[in-house]
């Protein structure tokens, strides 16, 4: 099926998916059923079966989903069966932690190169990776074959960095920067925007909750 039938909404969920399906195998937990999986999960099954099924027929009826099989099937999906290098632009405190929970990655997605504008980061150690400086960014993304960048720069420097970055390049972009970047049709951006998911989150917290009082 062409990728452009397919919602965000499903592609966001099939990471989910495979996030369990992998806790599963390592429990040697070889079958799992989509009423299994919507409990586990919070989800509706007959949503899981429509998930799955835009991609492929992956279950048996009575049986369930074969979890090794449906793993491979959900990575070759997500294209994560191949090697796919990252960029992250920005080696502040964000930068560092991404880069710091990467060396951790049992993964084919990896961030393999880091640049920063300050000089004093320019040359500094996160792990086995080497800050560069930004004129090395071309050159480097086109090396590499980096196909994706991280965007953790001020926002008054993101448009700039991902300008960079699409020109040397890179198809998709995971900006963390407080602005909305504008970039050519082809390069799909996806935002992580701390502050709007945690303003967000209040809305769901209780009303006129009364603080107990103290004891005397």
């Amino acid at each position: 099926m062409k990728s452009d039938k397919i919602s965000e909404a499903v592609v966001r969920r099939l990471p989910v998916y495979l996030r369990f399906l992998n806790d599963l195998n390592k429990r040697e937990i070889s079958t799992v059923s989509s009423q299994e999986l919507g409990q586990k999960l919070d989800l509706n099954p007959a949503q899981i079966r429509k998930d799955l099924a835009y991609f492929g027929d992956f279950g048996r009826k009575g049986i369930g989903y074969d979890v090794p099989y449906l793993i491979e099937k959900i990575r070759h999906i997500l294209k994560l069966d191949q090697p796919i290098n990252v960029a992250l632009v920005g080696a502040g405190n964000l930068g560092h932690a991404l880069s710091n929970y990467n060396a951790y990655l049992k993964d084919t997605m990896k961030i393999t190169a880091v640049f920063d504008a300050y000089e004093p980061k320019v040359g500094q150690k996160i792990h086995s990776l080497t800050v560069q400086p930004m004129s090395e960014l071309q050159e480097t993304v086109r090396s590499q074959g980096i196909r994706i960048g991280i965007i953790t720069v001020p926002d008054q420097e993101a448009q700039n960095v991902a300008d960079l970055l699409i020109e040397a390049g890179i198809e998709a972009i995971l900006n963390f920067a407080p602005v909305i970047l504008k970039t050519p049709p082809y390069v799909r951006v996806h935002a992580a925007d701390f502050t709007t998911d945690l303003q967000s989150l209040a809305y769901y917290l209780q009303d006129g909750k009364e603080e107990e009082p103290n004891e005397q």
